[in-house]
């Protein structure tokens, strides 16, 4: 299934967060479209981030310009306010403007623990952790819309994107894992609406996107498959080693599903309709009818 390949020929887009996952996914879709993408991180061939992966921003880079894009890679730890305003410097100097700005940041999956660490009262959990999962999710959206919404608005269409975990409505009457976790998602849905008042009055819209059940790379790697046998962790299994996934999981989809659903945006005219909303890929692929890399329309 193969989108309009010049859809977003001569847009520049910045994807902050798309070393992996949904950002690297979102990068790779506007790539399919022909963006221009700047993709940051802090994961670079040369520094790992705090995960120790072997995922970076060049390899991000490198899809998008194979999918048809240019892709460019920009190492930034958007915690640092001084990193970000160079950034907007370079973006400045080498393109003018920005058309599309995703904030995918995250960088707290370790910290929010596993399975028995959730649920757990807020003096049971350590501070220190608690108080920086909100700083990687919440100071790093402001420092980067700070730096580069400017960008944005330098001519009327500019699409702000921000990435969190759940819609605005589920999350409102649903407990997420703990203080620390569910302030974070929540305040990145409130981000979309705040930021959508302010860009308005220049012809701007901030949108806050959540994909269904993400089948990350991280994720992949915890149910023991790739992305080309991600069916066989819901299927019953011999191996102990592999753990097995919950019956939803074949519900799952990939990150470049909600990389389309920010293409499909950014290329309606009429997006200014979805203005401080928050929504999900799923519904946005009922809206707009576009699937999954597999022909698909996952919608959790």
């Amino acid at each position: 299934m193969v989108p309009n390949r010049d859809a977003l020929r001569g847009r520049v887009a910045v994807v902050a967060g798309a070393t992996r996952g949904a950002g690297r996914g979102i990068a790779a879709a506007l790539g399919e479209a022909g963006a221009t993408v700047v993709c940051t991180g802090r994961s670079t061939r040369s520094t790992r981030s705090d995960y120790n992966r072997a995922e970076t921003i060049e390899e991000t880079a490198e899809l998008v310009t194979h999918l048809g894009g240019i892709g460019i890679a920009a190492a930034v730890d958007h915690l640092e306010p001084d990193q970000v305003r160079k950034l907007a410097e370079r973006i400045r100097e080498d393109h003018g403007h920005i058309d599309v700005l995703v904030n995918d940041i995250w960088g707290a999956e370790l910290l929010k623990g596993g399975p028995p660490d959730w649920n757990r009262p807020i003096w049971e959990h350590e501070l220190d952790k608690g108080l920086r999962i909100l700083r990687l999710a919440i100071d790093t959206h402001l420092i980067t819309s700070h730096h580069l919404l400017p960008l944005l608005i330098e001519k009327p269409g500019g699409l702000l994107v921000e990435v969190t975990d759940g819609t605005a409505d589920y999350n409102a009457s649903h407990y997420r894992l703990s203080v620390f976790y569910d302030l974070a998602k929540v305040a990145v849905n409130r981000l979309a609406f705040s930021q959508g008042h302010e860009l308005e009055p220049y012809g701007a819209t901030a949108i806050a996107i959540t994909p269904g059940w993400l089948r990350s790379e991280m994720m992949l790697d915890n149910f023991g498959v790739s992305e080309e046998n991600w069916r066989d962790a819901v299927r019953p299994t011999s191996d102990n080693d592999r753990p097995a996934a919950p019956a939803d999981f074949a519900l799952s989809e990939p990150p470049r599903y909600a990389g389309r659903a920010v293409v499909a945006l950014a290329a309606d005219p009429e997006r200014s309709r979805w203005n401080q909303k928050s929504v999900s890929s799923g519904q946005l692929a009922s809206e707009y009818g576009f699937k999954d890399i597999d022909g698909s329309q996952p919608d959790i």
